[in-house]
């Protein structure tokens, strides 16, 4: 296969959720996938009986597709967790992480899964950025959403960037995991990913206060003053542009966020609803940091709407797609990526 042509690896998420019916949608619209081929990793029989309950014949609706198989752990009944599935979902990702590490996959793409179920099958999960960090033995990884925000006179088609300093936390922990080394480490982080996966010569950044008002010059809380202010200053003395702490209620605000590349959010309630209003459920979920590409969508399993023709198809796979094309871009503006040419999988099965 030429190096030209990327193999990117889509893992099928939780088996009872929404996961596999995107995935279905994702290679029925091969305008998507155009120019890469696509690999589904998960099991093949429980892709082809979704096809079948969307309405579409499986045979025509992955022809040119691969699947990389996992076997379930146990028989599927959709919107119903099953601990006893959380094995296969965890598979699904260790099989396309040794894939891009392997060099087989360019990139991953990863459908939703579900945090709570497979921590009730007594693996403690946290999500995927986590997991593929600690699998990786990644130093520092940041979790970036990206979203196409609506069309306005003031930003038209403008981009919405907001990386976390911290991602899957309780409320009550996050001001003692801001510390000056973390904080440090992701602005490091955001700024050379910036640079060289997005090829943004001279990233800009804005960074959130923890406190209401940016801590109202230490009335709402010290963190800006002992922690994020200094952090900041040390950057911008290493000549990154980096500008805060900034009041989080009204940096999101199109005058504020003109010429920034990147906003940098204290937690994950801080910048992540903005984001998923403003990109109107199109983001995409970046893990910067990790020495492969992966993206993901930014919205959960769906119980409720899968496995059924009417409601799946009320489910939007918008994000699923922009999660792939921007995979496929990341792709291409990586030199490895174009010079490395994929080796094949010896348990792919092609349509």
């Amino acid at each position: 296969m030429a190096a030209s042509r990327p193999v990117i690896a889509v893992t099928t998420g939780e088996p009872a959720g929404i996961g596999p019916d995107i995935a279905i949608m994702l290679a029925a619209r091969r305008g998507v996938w155009r120019g890469a081929s696509l690999v589904l990793v998960g099991d093949a029989a429980l892709l082809e009986m979704r096809a079948r309950r969307l309405g579409l014949d499986p045979a025509e609706v992955l022809r040119g597709v691969e699947i990389g198989h996992v076997p379930l752990r146990a028989r599927v009944r959709t919107g119903h967790l099953d601990p006893r599935n959380a094995s296969y979902v965890l598979a699904t990702l260790d099989a396309a992480l040794a894939g891009c590490v392997g060099g087989e996959f360019a990139a991953m793409v990863t459908a939703p899964v579900h945090k709570g179920v497979i921590n009730d099958a007594g693996v403690v999960f946290t999500g995927h950025t986590e997991y593929l960090a600690e699998r990786t033995s990644a130093a520092h990884v940041v979790m970036l959403l990206i979203g196409a925000m609506a069309r306005s006179a003031k930003a038209p088609g403008a981009v919405l960037r907001v990386a976390l300093a911290t991602t899957h936390l309780p409320l009550a922990q996050v001001p003692r995991a801001i510390t000056p080394k973390s904080l440090e480490a992701t602005l490091a982080v955001l700024q050379h990913d910036l640079r060289h996966k997005f090829g943004i010569a001279g990233p800009r950044i804005l960074v959130a206060g923890l406190n209401p008002h940016a801590g109202e010059s230490g009335h709402l809380g010290r963190e800006e003053i002992d922690v994020i202010a200094p952090v900041i200053a040390g950057c911008r003395q290493a000549g990154m542009d980096v500008r805060g702490p900034l009041p989080a209620d009204t940096l999101f605000t199109p005058g504020v966020l003109a010429g920034a590349d990147a906003v940098l959010a204290m937690y994950h309630d801080q910048g992540l609803p903005v984001l998923k209003f403003a990109t109107f459920g199109l983001g995409v979920n970046v893990t910067l940091g990790l020495p492969i590409i992966r993206t993901s969508v930014d919205h959960g399993t769906a119980l409720d709407l899968a496995g059924s023709a009417v409601k799946a198809r009320t489910a939007d796979p918008g994000s699923l797609f922009a999660a792939f094309r921007l995979a496929r871009e990341l792709v291409g503006a990586s030199a490895a990526a174009r010079d490395v040419a994929p080796k094949r999988a010896p348990r792919r099965r092609a349509r």
